[in-house]
């Protein structure tokens, strides 16, 4: 593959349901009571309903049920991890195998915007209550969203100057497409939302900001990267997992041969680092972490197409070293029940082991005036988690304003 690849191959796109597929698959839907499949979803997109709509050949019900409970519906769908959440509670499950819930929300939701339609109302009358939310990843999206429907005027700061944070800047293409996050946030501005962009919040405004608005949401997100304190982390050709992401989103014709990469962590990000670093064109790539390849934290999903690109897995090792002479030339792991050990060759180490608050944020607390919300408040776990908390917030704030 060329280097274009990183930013035109959409597998999901191979892999998307059409009409006839979507009805076969919906026909398989038990019709629960109880909709296990809703319960197991943070968000309360409500994949039972949705589910039934579908099979009804009411696609634009579906396709309402979805948006109308997860703001992020298109990008949920290609992203979430369905196999551990909705997809574990099906029903089905222990019978043959779970609906595919999420290649039916992403049916519906490429038919919301084959249509271009928004299914999206909000009050006629705005409540006269302003509230600022700060950084726009899911947790900030959402909470925007549920409070703009209820006729609240909100405004989203956000320092970089694209909408979406983590979703827009480090998953890859081939995971989320910009266009299926674009669709989703073109919703909230037809709510009315507006938007601050290249606007970084610091604490003296943050006090500021409480002044002016009613409320202030902070979903600022995670965005400090853990480092390793053993030898040799220093070294050139170290690189941080969402540095890498990053730059190979926005400018990956301008880097550097990558050579023989190592990628250290097995989680989602450590697979896209593994996946973007093949379609990058590099050398040779291993994927090293401490759990067993079934215990890593990464989806099936994930693991399946690093598996498909041809990339080596070691698991249940851990870094001891980082060797080199003026540049990282090899690292040394050693196994984490016994004394073995390895050494792989490499011009390029990955770190992927984790995210943490900034200096700015990780005293942050709430209080009477400020909720918060996503992987500031769960310490980066999924987009659909951070949606629910940030419906959640909503919720919490419109009840203050009683």
């Amino acid at each position: 593959m060329t280097r274009t690849s990183v930013l035109e191959y959409e597998p999901t796109k191979i892999e998307a349901y059409d009409f006839r597929r979507a009805m076969e698959e919906a026909s398989r839907c038990l019709l629960c009571e109880d909709a296990p499949c809703s319960k197991g979803c943070p968000a309360k997109t409500d994949p039972g309903k949705f589910i039934r709509s579908i099979r009804l050949k009411n696609v634009n019900g579906a396709a309402e049920t979805i948006r109308e409970n997860n703001i992020l519906g298109a990008s949920c769908a290609l992203i979430c991890p369905q196999e551990k959440l909705c997809e574990k509670e099906c029903s089905r499950t222990g019978i043959d195998r779970p609906i595919q819930i999420g290649k039916l929300q992403q049916f519906a939701m490429e038919h919301e915007r084959a249509l271009d339609k928004t299914y999206l109302s909000k009050k006629d009358t705005y409540t006269g209550k302003r509230v600022a939310c700060i950084g726009s990843g899911p947790a900030s999206l959402a909470c925007a969203a549920d409070l703009a429907k209820e006729g609240v005027e909100v405004t989203i700061f956000e320092e970089h100057q694209k909408i979406g944070g983590m979703l827009r800047y480090t998953i890859p293409p081939f995971r989320l497409p910009d266009s299926v996050l674009d669709q989703d946030i073109s919703q909230l501005e037809k709510l009315g939302v507006k938007f601050e962009l290249n606007h970084r919040v610091t604490p003296a405004e943050l006090k500021y900001l409480q002044q002016e608005y009613d409320q202030v949401f902070v979903g600022a997100g995670t965005w400090q990267p853990k480092k390793l304190p053993i030898p040799g982390a220093d070294l050139p050709g170290v690189v941080l997992a969402l540095d890498f992401l990053a730059q190979a989103k926005e400018n990956h014709k301008e880097m550097a041969p990558l050579g023989d990469v190592v990628i250290i962590g097995g989680g989602d990000v450590g697979m896209d680092c593994a996946a973007t670093s093949k379609l990058l064109g590099a050398t040779s790539i291993y994927n090293v972490f401490l759990e067993s390849l079934e215990g890593a934290p990464a989806v099936q999903s994930e693991k399946d197409f690093v598996f498909k690109l041809g990339i080596s897995l070691i698991s249940e090792f851990k870094p001891v070293e980082f060797i080199g002479n003026g540049k990282v030339e090899k690292v040394k792991f050693q196994h984490i029940t016994n004394e073995s050990t390895i050494l792989l060759k490499c011009d390029t180490v990955i770190l992927a082991v984790g995210q943490k608050m900034s200096e700015d944020t990780c005293s942050l607390k709430e209080s009477e005036h400020i909720f918060i919300g996503g992987d500031m408040a769960n310490g980066g776990n999924t987009a659909v988690q951070a949606i629910g908390e940030g419906r959640i917030a909503a919720a919490k704030i419109m009840e203050s304003f009683k």
